[in-house]
């Protein structure tokens, strides 16, 4: 089962330094439902279950290495954006940022329960992706934003298609 789509990750540019989209990028890279709450998730998910269902365990590793991506893609661009790709979201409008936790995990090991929480998590993501990609206006970003996209959603589709198997 291809998890990933067969099209290249853009090549990580920004038009200019946008400490503003950094911090609204830093919301899909290391917020709740985030790429790096997606890759504890799902690795946490893979090791729960790696005896017990070999199939999903699979298919929820190879996930996790896509999320991972998605995050050092994100980081790469924080960084260009001219902020640190610390594992916090920040709130320019508040002025504050909130660190990452393991709190963002949810450590449920009942594999129905998992999938409904990954539909849920995916399904966030794309909803949060696709208003970051209206926000905001550097062409490179939302290029990469609409890559990431792709993968969500086919990640979305395998859940969906794995949940009503059950």
């Amino acid at each position: 089962m291809k998890v990933k789509i067969d099209l290249p990750y853009p090549e990580v540019m920004v038009e200019e330094k946008n400490p503003y989209y950094a911090d609204l990028l830093s919301q899909d890279y290391a917020g709740r439902g985030s790429e790096l709450t997606a890759v504890m998730l799902y690795s946490y998910q893979h090791f729960d279950k790696f005896k017990e269902n070999k199939e999903f365990a699979k298919i929820i590793a190879e996930i996790a290495e896509v999320e991972m991506k998605h995050l050092e893609l994100l980081g790469e661009t924080i960084k260009l954006l001219g902020k640190e790709p610390v594992y916090k979201t920040c709130e320019s409008t508040r002025g504050d940022c909130i660190m990452w936790s393991a709190t963002n995990v949810d450590y449920e090991t009942d594999l129905k329960g998992m999938l409904e929480i990954n539909i849920k998590s995916e399904s966030t993501a794309i909803k949060t992706y696709t208003n970051h990609r209206k926000i905001i206006k550097d062409k490179y970003i939302k290029e990469l934003i609409s890559r990431i996209l792709l993968d969500e959603e086919r990640h979305l589709s395998i859940f969906k298609t794995l949940y009503n198997s059950l």
